[in-house]
Parts: structure tokens; sequence; C-alpha cells
């Protein structure tokens, strides 16, 4: 493997070589996620038994799509970890050091990776004699009270037939955006969050941090779809939760073809070590909403563990599909007649003359046209409302995936016009509107302040003071008196709790 400067020079010249080397060298999912939003715990949250006990390695949600402010490039977005709460703490979410976090792209529709990007994450800890995961304001990524950081390592590897033929380190021990503590801890983190952005040569960049949850829906479709009568939705459940986000944005010249073949496949998988210190896949996620209702329970393991070449396992799924079944049970509308081949053909190639490589090798991929530029106004239902740059066609975080499901398999395209939705048509925070383009993720210290104080920082001047020992004080409490004096109402109100709390305990002990 060639080895990497630490200079940013010294990156780029690699990248540059790398950039060269690539450059020589549908419907079908709106079927597929169709199929999912029912049994779906948001996307791929919780969605089959052995991974929702570890959330780690739980990839939540893909995103590919091209650029809106640099249409020369592709930005892909894979999502970890479902349902943060934000206050989280005192550990709050980290990476997991033993997995493999891969980004995969097929560039001619075979059904094999051709490109895979490799991410791995190293955690540091600067006092492990303390809980705390920062010890005072944190201003930047190097700053001395972030006590929990990491760092992460960009491999990208290139494959012809599955075999590795090259290998390469293009980014080396980058910073990570660290989970949002709170105002009091972070006042700035959209600082911290630029910061954690590292460009690469060739208009490349890559990105990897806590982020909001960009997916959008209305969860309570699992109590028999919506109560039984719709009188459950318009409830964005995910709303302030957040997830660890990797994007990746690169030319399309990287991973397309050729410029007459523009089409790619993307998915993403997470590979953990298990006790002999081999990686087997946990994880993967393509299409949204595929694992949770396409497949039945004895089948979300495997499919977890499976690749995109060997789909053929779980045509049945497909063509039979359970979600119209219970809709029709519940609501009377009509399931469309079986088996559903308008699906496979969706779900398995991609959209005709939109989406669909030439030959291509039916595999459950999300697929993306580079060609096809970014909509001005992008339109939440994408390809089912004329918008060509949206889902199917890849997928952008303002796509309401849910409803296209939904209408697609009640059969929209077979012409059973409907709108059914849940009631939610977008996210409950902006997007941002350059990379990583995901939402600043919520920071732990929401929801209503303390009686008595009025929303300032009066705290976080004193409270590195506050927990230092008292060293030449002349009792037990002139410490915590001393760490007081100067500070506003907040302060007054957190060490009066914490010296009233100390008094307790010291008359308890005599």
């Amino acid at each position: 493997m060639t080895p990497i400067s630490r200079t940013g020079a010294g990156r780029a010249s690699i990248a540059t070589v790398i950039c060269g080397a690539l450059a020589a060298g549908g419907l079908a999912a709106a079927g597929v996620t169709a199929l999912v939003p029912v049994e779906a715990s948001a996307s791929s949250h919780r969605e089959a038994p052995l991974i929702s006990g570890t959330p780690q390695y739980d990839n939540t949600d893909v995103y590919a799509f091209v650029s809106p402010d640099k249409p020369d490039t592709t930005t892909i977005v894979a999502n970890w970890i479902p349902f943060e709460e934000p206050a989280g703490g005192p550990n709050f979410f980290t990476f997991a050091e033993d997995a493999q976090y891969d980004l995969r792209i097929d560039s001619n529709g075979d059904a094999q990776e051709d490109l895979l990007f490799r991410y791995t994450f190293k955690t540091h800890t600067k006092n492990d004699k303390t809980f705390l995961y920062n010890t005072g304001p944190v201003e930047s990524l190097d700053d001395p009270d972030l006590n929990i950081t990491q760092t992460y390592d960009l491999e990208l590897i290139k494959l012809k037939h599955l075999k590795a033929v090259s290998k390469t380190k293009v980014a080396d021990d980058v910073p990570v955006a660290p989970s949002n503590v709170g105002k009091a801890s972070m006042p700035d983190y959209n600082t911290l969050r630029q910061q954690a952005v590292h460009k690469l040569a060739g208009g490349a960049q890559t990105f990897a941090g806590q982020a909001d949850d960009p997916f959008f829906l209305d969860l309570r479709v699992f109590d028999l779809l919506y109560g039984g009568n719709l009188s459950e939705v318009g409830n964005d459940t995910l709303k302030g939760y957040n997830v660890n986000s990797i994007a990746l944005q690169v030319p399309n010249s990287f991973i397309t073809e050729s410029h007459e073949q523009p089409v790619v496949g993307v998915w993403s998988t997470t590979q953990r070590k298990n006790a002999k210190g081999y990686f087997s896949q946990v994880s993967r996620l393509g299409n949204p909403l595929v694992n949770e209702v396409v497949n039945p329970i004895k089948d979300k393991d495997t499919f977890n563990a499976s690749t995109p070449r060997d789909d053929a396992q779980f045509l049945k799924n497909v063509t039979n599909p359970e979600l119209p079944k219970l809709i029709e049970a519940i609501y009377k509308i009509p399931a469309p007649a079986e088996p559903r081949n308008d699906l496979v053909d969706v779900f398995l190639k991609g959209v005709k003359d939109l989406n669909q490589p030439p030959h291509v090798t039916p595999s459950e991929q999300l697929r993306l046209n580079t060609s096809i530029k970014p909509a001005a106004k992008p339109k939440r239902l994408g390809v089912l409302d004329g918008d060509n740059a949206g889902f199917p066609n890849g997928r952008r975080l303002t796509d309401d995936v849910i409803d296209a499901s939904l209408q697609v398999v009640e059969g929209e395209l077979l012409g059973a016009k409907n709108d059914l939705g849940d009631a939610v048509d977008k996210n409950d925070k902006k997007f941002e509107k350059y990379f990583p383009y995901v939402a600043l993720p919520t920071e732990g210290s929401r929801g209503p302040l303390a009686k008595g104080v009025d929303g300032g920082n009066d705290v976080r001047s004193q409270l590195g003071d506050a927990l230092q020992p008292a060293g030449t004080q002349g009792s037990d409490d002139m410490g915590l008196m001393a760490a007081s004096a100067g500070a506003g109402a907040g302060g007054i109100v957190l060490i009066g709790a914490a010296l009233m709390w100390w008094r307790r305990m010291r008359n308890r002990a005599y």
C-alpha cells in the first residue's frame, strides 16, 4: 500500500493519481420501497432481529444524488446508529472501532461492486479519570476540552470480478465531528461541523460525524397501520433524534463506467470483527425500507449478510408482498393482482430510459443516473411527480420515500391512482445548502430551561473550576462558594444545588 504523508500535499498527490486511474478505468426503487413502509422502522432503523441489538453497526439510510451546487459530482450519505437521543450521555455516540463501514459502487450494472470506499475509526481519550465527554466549552476539534475524539482512515479499493486489484489509503487520521452535547459545551457547533469536512484532490471531499436524522415519517404505522383508521398520522417520529453520518462527494468520473454509461448502483454495508479476528457483514442497505416489509422475519438477518448478486433468493418476497394484503384487510383497498411483476422490474433493474443500466443484472441497489441535472425546485415525490432527479433515481435528502412507496405498492404504476401518505412531507430541520448537506444535529441541551434561568451561558466558565480540588481553601464549602462568585443566575442555581447536596452528604457522614 502506498504510504501517505501527513501533509495536505501528500494526500492530494495520491488522490490525484487515484482520480486519474478511475477516470481511465425506478420505479424499481419505488416499487421496493413501496413494499416497506408498513413494517419499516424508519428505513433500516432496527429492521432485523440481530442488528437491532447492535446499533453501532446498524446502517439506517443511504442517499445518493447529484450534488445540487456541484452537478459534476455525486454525493453519497450513509447513516448509522438509529434513535440517538441527543442528551444520551455521558457515553455519547461513536462509530465502532471493530467495524468496516463501506460505500459500494456498481459502475456497470453487473451486480458486483467495482469500487469500495472503506471507513475505519479510532477512538482517543485525553483523560480517563473523568466521566465527562468534554471538560469545558469546545471551540474546535483539537480543543483540549474535547476529551473523547475519533479519527478515521479512508481506503479506496478497486475491484474486478470481486477481486481487489488496488488498495489505496486516500485519507489518514481525519477528525470526526463529535456528538452535540449542548449549547454550553459546544456553543458554535457549526464551526465543528465545518472543521470535519476534509477536502481531497480532484473536487472530492469527505465527512464523518453526528447529524440530524434526515429521514422523516410517522412511525406509528406499526400500530396496525396508523391506528387502523388513519388517526395516527402527521407526527414526525424521528424529530429530535440524531444519527452518525458518513458523507462522500466525488466527481462523477470517479464512479461511472463512462460518459455513455452514467448509471451507478450504490449500497452500504457494515462488517464487524469476530472473536477470531475476521470481518463478517452484519448490515446492508441500498434502497430504503427494503428489509422491513419485503422480507419476512425469517429472511431479515440473511438479507443483512447477503450481497446484491444473490438477491434472487428473495424474489418471492417481492412478487407476493405482504403489505398490500394488510392494507386491504384494514382499509378495504383492493390489493393489486399477483405476481407483482411491476415491482420486480423496478426493484431489481431500475427504470428503463431513466436509471436502468444496459445489460443490467437484476439486483437490489439504489440506482442513480449521474447525467440528470439537479432540479431547481425538487419535488418531494420525485419521479412520481415528474421530477426525474429524485427518488427512485437515487435518493435526495428531501425525497418523501414513504408517500412515494405507499402509492406505488397500491398500484400507482398499474393505473390505480392514489394519494396515500403519512402526512409527514418534510424534515423538521432544514438541510444545509453545501456538503455534507445533512442538517446539524439536535443539541443535548434542548428542552425547557430551569426556573429563574434566562438562557445565558452563565455556568460554563465556572463549571471547570467547581470540579477542581479546593486546594488551599479553609473549609469544604469554600471551593464551591468561590466557583459561584460572579456567576449569573444559572451558575448560582447549579452551584447552589451542588453545595446543598454536599452539605447533606457531609451531615450524614457525621
